[in-house]
């Protein structure tokens, strides 16, 4: 009698939270996942589907008197390893020294929206509900976010009903065709994982480094266009070390995607009015006046080659 009390009030738990998540708008459902993102102590193993190629990753998640550590681990080839301890997280990666710089965000492939400014994105994308589904073993609402402007990709996620956690992330272009996919194989929710992850406080990572700052104000370029709620961020003057060439650049994001535009003279190695996309990237080089500009970033080539012909000059070159 206890056993079949137990399986009534399982059953009847589990459909109040399937009506409860149908309840919900799309955007209150990527509330509850980004909320759950930051403060649930949880693994994800999961693969990462490209055109050529397919990746292996477990991720591990936990919350201790409000330290948040996270644990990216690439479970083929060569040992790759990212941490975060707080707002430090350590890159270990074969051929390169292993270092620490002070972020509250990985750099890897994790699946797209853990830590997203609902709010802000809903200035530029609409979310919109899909229905239900499974994945890894799990009833999911799906969700799409679609930028409202047409100019950018979009994504398809699929978000347990229990957990609120994100199960599975297709990246979609404008024609439909998927470019990326994010699919859990398994998962689970474990408090255990606090106490575990928390003993990486005592592993002895790399020095934080100290990044230099964007080391320029102004530039004699200016961006005349780019999709709205892409923001520039640092702007920086190097030379390229095999070319000694001079090189400006500047990275713009609208919190989900992200661009460069690179300016530099122009001179025999230039890239002539080249367009590829391979995957999420576009690269898109143009040749104007004497100097070569080239904008790479997560966005569909149209846009890429619009941001680039809106670049406008005050004087004709790089100065050193």
């Amino acid at each position: 009698m206890k056993k079949i009390l137990i399986s009534v009030l399982a059953l009847f738990s589990l459909h109040v939270t399937q009506a409860f998540a149908e309840e919900l708008s799309a955007e209150a459902l990527l509330h509850q996942m980004n909320d759950a993102s930051q403060h649930l102590n949880y693994e994800l193993s999961y693969i990462l589907l490209k055109k050529n190629s397919i990746e292996s990753l477990l991720y591990r998640h936990a919350r201790q008197d409000e330290q948040q550590f996270a644990h990216l681990i690439y479970l083929s080839g060569p040992v790759r390893e990212v941490i975060r301890r707080g707002n430090e997280v350590s890159y270990i990666e074969p051929g390169v020294e292993p270092f620490t710089i002070e972020s509250g965000t990985m750099v890897a492939p994790t699946i797209p929206m853990l830590n997203s400014d609902v709010a802000k994105l809903g200035q530029y994308y609409d979310f919109v509900k899909m229905g239900r589904a499974r994945e890894a073993g799990a009833a999911c609402q799906v969700l799409r976010i679609v930028p409202k402007d047409g100019l950018r990709y979009s994504y398809v996620l699929w978000i347990d009903e229990h957990s609120s956690l994100p199960l599975r992330a297709d990246l979609v272009d404008r024609d439909g065709e998927v470019l990326e996919q994010y699919r859990t194989i398994s998962y689970s929710i474990n408090d255990q994982l606090a106490t575990l992850m928390s003993g990486l406080n005592k592993v002895q990572l790399p020095e934080v480094l100290s990044l230099p700052k964007g080391n320029i104000q102004q530039t004699f370029w200016t961006v005349g266009w780019k999709p709205d709620g892409f923001q520039p961020l640092e702007l920086n003057r190097y030379r390229m070390a095999m070319t000694e060439r001079l090189v400006e650049s500047q990275m713009f994001s609208d919190g989900l995607f992200n661009f460069s535009v690179y300016v530099s003279v122009r001179d025999d190695h230039s890239l002539k009015g080249q367009l590829v996309r391979q995957g999420r990237r576009t690269l898109h080089s143009v040749i104007n006046g004497d100097n070569e500009i080239s904008v790479v970033g997560d966005i569909p080539p149209a846009t890429a080659q619009r941001i680039a012909q809106s670049i406008t000059f005050s004087r004709t070159e790089v100065s050193p």
